[in-house]
């Protein structure tokens, strides 16, 4: 009898030993994870910013801020696509149509590639702004695409890549 009850002592061990290897390794897992995923946060706050233009270099990423109450967003080589804050970012514009005026919007690109195939891309921009403004209410009537004489924008590349968005009197 002393011989089996030892032998159910091991195993209760051996699965005792087995569950709480299993739990250990389920939250190793976790914290692994977790720590997977907020180490390039944690990388780009206390990185060079060399080191940084390195991983990601600035003239790829789509951004958009509000200086003197105009509206510029800027875009990704080849991309037409808004950045993240768009809405946010019009807020001013759509109240100011609200009161009265039109939102004049002009496209511009870099120049970098087929002066054509950039044209196009510049008014694919403009035009998603354009499409930003009439999901926040603006109706189209109250919205202008204006090609400014000189689409080529000035700055480097990165900020070549705009759309720049004001009011104007109706």
């Amino acid at each position: 009898m002393s011989f089996s009850g030892s032998g159910n002592d091991r195993q209760e061990r051996f699965v005792l030993g087995f569950v709480f290897a299993l739990v250990a390794l389920v939250v190793l897992v976790v914290i692994g994870s977790a720590l997977a995923k907020r180490t390039p946060a944690v990388q780009a706050k206390t990185a060079p910013a060399t080191l940084v233009m390195q991983v990601a270099p600035i003239e790829e990423l789509a951004s958009v801020r509000v200086e003197n109450g105009m509206v510029l967003f800027f875009f990704a080589t080849a991309k037409a696509e808004l950045a993240t804050g768009a809405s946010e970012a019009l807020f001013d514009i759509v109240k100011g149509v609200g009161e009265g005026k039109k939102a004049v919007i002009s496209g511009f690109h870099d120049a970098t590639g087929d002066a054509a195939a950039n044209a196009e891309l510049a008014k694919q921009r403009a035009m998603a702004v354009r499409d930003a403004l009439l999901a926040l209410g603006v109706t189209d009537d109250k919205i202008e695409l204006k090609k400014p004489e000189q689409t080529q924008g000035t700055g480097d590349a990165a900020q070549a890549r705009r759309v720049e968005v004001a009011l104007a009197a109706l």
